[in-house]
């Protein structure tokens, strides 16, 4: 089964990524963005993620601190109240905002309430299921889960393991199933491709969204990343996922199953990559 979903109140440690000439273009984004929400409040994954069809999160992520820095957006911390405890969440807003800590507790509130630990974990089996469904479909079976080992290889160097072994034309790909709001870390992200090299099977990422240059390791790996773009709650939790997609603005769904389209996608390079024409 996948490791927890990344937390989605969780700030990305930007500062282990170099600065980008694009954290200026995204300084000013963000000035004028505040500009024109300057009655509201966001926090830290939220800009991140409202963000990512221009920049990599960790871009946005070093955007607004730097602006905070410089006083030119208003920040705070508040605690949050989850299992472990410790945990603190950032909120940003418009320096012309005098009456911020109302808004941000209610936020505070909504995020509490889809990380509570039962969700998380079910938010990552309800991936991998709807995926096992949706490839099946196109004749990707899935053959092992949990997988450490395969066809006389083993991987020992660390204790993860890949979601899903695929097979489709004596073709096997090692899945790696993420459905959070954030990116897989690239610690993680390298040592899922080293596995899938020891194993001797094809990487296959399967996620909500990615960075261009983590798309672009997996594919010099000889895999491919498919991008689903919607973070899936499961069924039962409608209510929820309005309201964070209302609210907050956030890319949260609860589909029945996954788009033709999506699988297609897959399907399409994998005939392509397999020269078969036509599937």
């Amino acid at each position: 089964m996948s490791e927890l979903v990344d937390e989605s109140w969780y700030e990305p440690d930007a500062e282990r990524w170099p600065r980008d000439t694009k954290v200026d273009e995204a300084k000013d984004v963000l000035v004028r963005w505040f500009d024109e929400h300057r009655e509201r409040v966001f926090y830290g994954r939220q800009l991140a993620v409202l963000f990512e069809k221009r920049f990599f999160h960790w871009i946005t992520t070093k955007a607004v601190n730097e602006l905070a820095t410089e006083k030119k957006v208003r920040s705070e911390t508040l605690p949050l109240e989850v299992e472990g405890g410790g945990e603190e969440v950032r909120f940003y807003w418009s320096p012309t905002l005098r009456y911020w800590r109302r808004q941000a507790l209610r936020i505070r509130e909504l995020i509490q309430e889809f990380s509570r630990p039962e969700l998380t974990r079910a938010l990552g089996l309800h991936a991998e299921l709807l995926f096992d469904a949706a490839l099946a479909r196109v004749g990707f079976f899935p053959s092992a889960q949990d997988v450490r080992a395969y066809a006389g290889r083993e991987w020992t160097k660390t204790g993860h393991d890949l979601d899903r072994l695929y097979e489709r034309d004596k073709v096997v790909y090692g899945a790696e199933i993420k459905n959070g709001l954030g990116y897989i870390e690239q610690e993680e992200l390298t040592i899922k491709l080293e596995m899938c090299e020891v194993l001797g099977v094809r990487p296959l990422f399967i996620m909500r969204m990615a960075a261009k240059s983590y798309v672009e390791q997996v594919r010099q790996r000889g895999g491919f990343t498919l991008l689903f773009g919607w973070q899936l709650y499961p069924y039962g939790h409608e209510s929820l996922a309005k309201r964070v997609r209302e609210e907050l603005g956030l890319p949260v769904d609860c589909p029945r199953a996954i788009s033709e389209g999506t699988v297609k996608r897959f399907l399409d390079w994998h005939v392509k990559q397999r020269g078969q024409g036509a599937a």
